[in-house]
């Protein structure tokens, strides 16, 4: 099974430097969804923020139209209604934090949360001390839940904040189930890792695939680091890699640093395989990336917008009509999101005149409890920590499409 996923239009977004995007604000401001929904006495306030504009807005705008058309859908069944609102957070901390006051002096009951995981950690401490249901498509670190056991100690090194829950897979099951893909696979004899050491989202997959790479017996002969100073020359890295002797490199890190790594590794004439995670996602809108040098590249995701069951195919459509791209996993995971608080709602009980620390009470009992199917897996569940379990599915890159490998 195989379509061709086109690249991105987010040419106007994107900038090379994910931490620290610029480009023109007007363009990019053009591109941020608008908000939407009922306003009828029914409807519960859902307020969510990522990063409109800046580097990460391929990420934030993708999140906030998944969310908009899973509320739109929703808002037409009748019933219960949703009234849905993102602020902009341009993937900063301190921003966020003023984004979710500003959705707080709204009104809203419900957050989505961030959708990238530094902003996702500062936010998820606010909407715990408010007793604010939180359910984040897309910050995977596990500082964001806390109370999750750290890879490598086993221990519980951060309290947890039971009111918040992930749609994405947490960084330490990206990072084993990574090392155990390309183990099964037998996708490399000898391995190189670049990650970000400053980032925690690359810092936390690294950690738990280390930690699995080993358990496995993978043969990792190289591990190099950058940080967002130094994320321009990778030749120290690549160079490293290549002397080792690596005929795959894993990259747990965002698209903009890998679109760099691979242009800089085809200059100097080393062409390994290439291992990836759901930050890649994204790597085919890259401004002025040769996308053909992505050609081969393996990522783990959990969606597949070439699936052929019928709510994917409705979604795809849906999201390509309104904004003329095919949907990525942000796009799809926000729309389990919003899909999957409108069930707990419903089968709570819940009704738009109660108090949103009533309404977290209620949403945290039906997360815990229930299963739940959506686009990115099926039969969902959320234990204590507030991680969903779901599998990942394997992807290649093959003539500028995402293609299923498994």
């Amino acid at each position: 099974m195989k379509k061709r996923v086109f690249a991105l239009a987010m040419a106007a977004v994107m900038t090379v430097g994910l931490l620290s995007g610029c480009g023109d604000k007007k363009a990019q401001e053009s591109k941020a969804p608008e908000n939407g929904g009922s306003t009828a006495a029914n409807a519960i306030k859902v307020g969510g923020c990522g990063p409109l504009t800046g580097g990460a807005a391929i990420y934030g705008n993708a999140a906030a139209r998944g969310a908009q058309i899973a509320a739109d859908e929703i808002n037409a069944k009748g019933g219960l209604q949703i009234d849905l609102r993102y602020e902009d957070d341009a993937h900063d901390a301190e921003k966020s934090v003023n984004a979710y006051n500003t959705l707080k002096g709204w009104g809203m009951q419900v957050f989505l949360g961030s959708v990238t995981s530094t902003p996702g950690v500062a936010t998820s401490v606010e909407a715990n001390n408010d007793h604010m249901f939180y359910l984040t498509p897309s910050a995977s670190s596990t500082d964001v839940l806390g109370g999750v056991a750290n890879p490598l100690t086993g221990t519980v090194d951060i309290q947890r904040k039971d009111n918040v829950f992930q749609m994405c897979f947490v960084d330490p099951n990206q990072g084993s189930a990574s090392a155990q893909y390309i183990y099964d696979q037998n996708l490399g004899s000898s391995i190189a890792v670049i990650y970000k050491n400053d980032d925690v989202y690359s810092t936390g997959v690294y950690n738990s695939f280390d930690a699995k790479a080993k358990e496995l017996g993978l043969n990792v002969v190289s591990v190099t680091t950058f940080t967002t100073d130094t994320q321009t020359d990778f030749s120290v890295q690549l160079g490293d890699a290549k002397n080792a002797g690596a005929d795959l490199v894993f990259l747990p890190m965002y698209y903009d640093a890998a679109a760099l790594i691979f242009t800089q590794a085809n200059a100097m004439g080393y062409a390994p395989k290439w291992f990836g995670i759901d930050g890649m996602d994204g790597i085919l809108g890259v401004q002025g990336f040769d996308t053909t040098l992505a050609e081969g590249v393996m990522l783990l995701t959990p969606f597949n917008a070439d699936a052929e069951d019928e709510a994917t195919k409705n979604f795809v459509k849906t999201y390509q009509d309104k904004y003329s791209e095919v949907p990525n996993q942000f796009a799809a995971d926000a729309y389990d999101c919003v899909y999957a608080i409108y069930n707990a709602l419903t089968e709570a009980g819940v009704t738009a005149d109660m108090s949103a620390s009533d309404i977290c009470d209620k949403l945290m009992a039906q997360f815990t409890a229930m299963t739940f199917d959506g686009l990115t897996g099926e039969g969902m569940t959320w234990d204590a920590s507030g991680a969903v379990t779901k599998s990942p599915k394997g992807m290649v890159i093959q003539d500028g499409a995402y293609v299923g490998m498994d």
